[in-house]
C-alpha cells in the first residue's frame, strides 16, 4: 500500500512539473513573439508632413464682434395730423438733407394764416396811422400802446400758423438712404406715426465691446479691420472714434466706437461683423502651423524632424517642448524652444513617438494662413 501511494504522488508530482513547465514556457514564448512584432511595427516608418520654422512680422491685434449703427438714422414722423396729399419719395431711394418727402393737406391752414396776414396788415396800418395822430397831440399814448400790442399779438399769431402750416410739409432732416414706407396717398395720419427711416450710412459706426484687460492696448484713432459675413473676401477700414469710459460692472467689459467708410453702401445698420484692432506696433515671431502643437496638460509639444546618420536612412522624431506666444488665423508663435530653420512635424504626429522613423509627404499640407477664410461647402 505505501509503495502504491509513493507512485502515485510521484506520478502527480512530475504531472505538476511538466504543467508549470509547459506554462513558463509558453509565456516565455509569447513575450518573444510579442518583442518581435513590436520591434518590427517601431521599426516602420511612419508617412508625415512637415513644416519650416520661420520669422514672419505680426501686426498685433484685438479681436471682438460688433454691430454697425448708422451715423443718423430716424424714424421720420410727422408733428400734426393730416391726410397725405402727396407721397414725394420711393422706398429705398436716397434722400439729399431738406428735401421734400410728403405734403399733408393744409387748405384750411393756409386759408387761416392769410386770415391772419391781413389781420396782422390791418393792425400794422392801424399803429402807422395812430403814430401820426400821437405826434399830432391828437391821441394819447395809451391808443398808441394798445395799437401797439394789437399789432405784435396778430404777428405772432401769424407766424405760429405760418409754423403749422410749414409742419404739414416733411421733409428729409438729413441725407441719407431711405426704407421701405407703407404711406399711402389719402392717408389719415396722427402725429408721431412713421412715415418711413433715414439711415445715413456713410460713413457708419461699428460699436464692439472688449475685455476690460485690453483697454491700455486701445485708444482713440487706431485703425480697425472690419470683415462681414455678407461680403467674404472683403475687409472695411474704419479708425476708432470714441471710447466708453464706463466699464459694465456685469460682464467687465468696454464698449468702443469706430467709423468705416462706406461708399459703396454694402454695410448695412444693424450687421453683425467682425473687427480687428491694430493694436501696437509690428513684431517679429517665429511662426508655425498650428496643427504642429500637440497640447498637454504638462505642456505644449512638437515633433523636430532629424537628419538620418547614414546616407540611405530615413529621419527621425525627436519631441521637444515649445514656449507659445499669440495665434493669428492658423499659425502660432514660437517664443522658446525652437530655432528658425528647424523643421518639425506639422500633421501625423498621433501614429509616432520619440524616435519614429519618418517618411515625408508634402504633397498635402495643413493649412498655414495668417487671414484664413475659410468657406462652408
Amino acid at each position: 500500500m505505501k509503495n502504491a501511494m509513493r507512485r502515485r504522488l510521484a506520478i502527480v508530482l512530475v504531472l505538476v512539473i511538466l504543467l508549470v513547465g509547459a506554462a513558463v514556457g509558453f509565456n516565455m514564448i509569447k513575450a518573444h513573439f510579442i518583442r518581435q512584432a513590436m520591434a518590427q511595427n517601431a521599426s516602420v516608418p511612419q508617412t508625415v508632413s512637415t513644416a519650416t520654422a520661420e520669422y514672419s512680422e505680426w501686426q498685433p491685434q484685438v479681436q471682438a464682434v460688433g454691430s454697425l449703427r448708422a451715423i443718423h438714422g430716424v424714424e421720420v414722423t410727422t408733428e400734426v395730423a393730416g391726410l397725405v396729399r402727396k407721397v414725394a419719395f420711393r422706398s429705398g431711394s436716397d434722400a439729399r438733407a431738406g428735401q421734400l418727402l410728403l405734403q399733408l393737406n393744409a387748405d384750411p391752414d393756409v386759408a387761416q394764416l392769410q386770415a391772419l396776414t391781413a389781420e396782422a396788415n390791418l393792425a400794422a396800418l392801424t399803429y402807422h396811422r395812430d403814430l401820426i395822430q400821437y405826434q399830432a397831440q391828437a391821441i394819447g399814448r395809451a391808443q398808441l400802446d394798445t395799437d401797439a400790442a394789437n399789432l405784435k399779438s396778430t404777428r405772432e399769431q401769424e407766424s405760429a400758423q405760418a409754423a403749422l402750416v410749414a409742419k404739414k410739409t416733411v421733409r428729409a432732416p438729413f441725407s441719407g438712404r431711405l426704407g421701405i414706407t407703407t404711406v399711402n396717398l389719402g392717408q389719415y395720419l396722427n402725429p408721431g406715426d412713421p412715415i418711413v427711416t433715414l439711415e445715413s450710412v456713410d460713413p457708419i459706426y461699428v460699436d464692439f465691446r472688449l475685455p476690460q484687460d485690453d483697454l491700455a492696448r486701445v485708444a482713440v484713432g487706431q485703425t480697425v479691420h472690419v470683415t462681414a459675413d455678407a461680403f467674404p473676401g472683403n475687409a472695411f477700414e474704419g479708425k476708432i472714434t470714441s471710447i466708453d469710459p464706463l466699464v459694465d460692472p456685469s460682464t467687465r467689459n468696454f464698449q468702443a466706437e469706430a467709423t468705416i467708410d462706406n461708399p459703396e453702401h454694402k454695410l448695412l445698420p444693424g450687421m453683425f461683423v467682425r473687427t480687428s484692432v491694430d493694436a501696437g506696433a509690428k513684431q517679429r515671431y517665429l511662426t508655425l502651423p498650428q496643427t504642429a502643437i500637440t497640447y498637454n496638460p504638462y505642456g505644449e509639444t512638437v515633433y523636430l524632424v532629424r537628419k538620418p546618420a547614414k546616407a540611405g536612412a530615413h529621419p527621425t522624431a525627436q519631441l521637444i517642448f515649445v514656449t507659445l506666444g499669440p495665434t493669428r488665423g492658423d499659425q502660432v508663435a514660437v517664443v522658446k524652444g525652437l530655432n528658425a530653420g528647424e523643421t518639425v512635424v506639422s500633421s501625423g504626429q498621433m501614429k509616432i513617438k520619440n524616435g519614429t522613423q519618418l517618411v515625408v509627404n508634402n504633397s498635402v499640407l495643413p493649412l498655414d494662413e495668417p487671414n484664413p477664410t475659410p468657406q462652408e461647402q
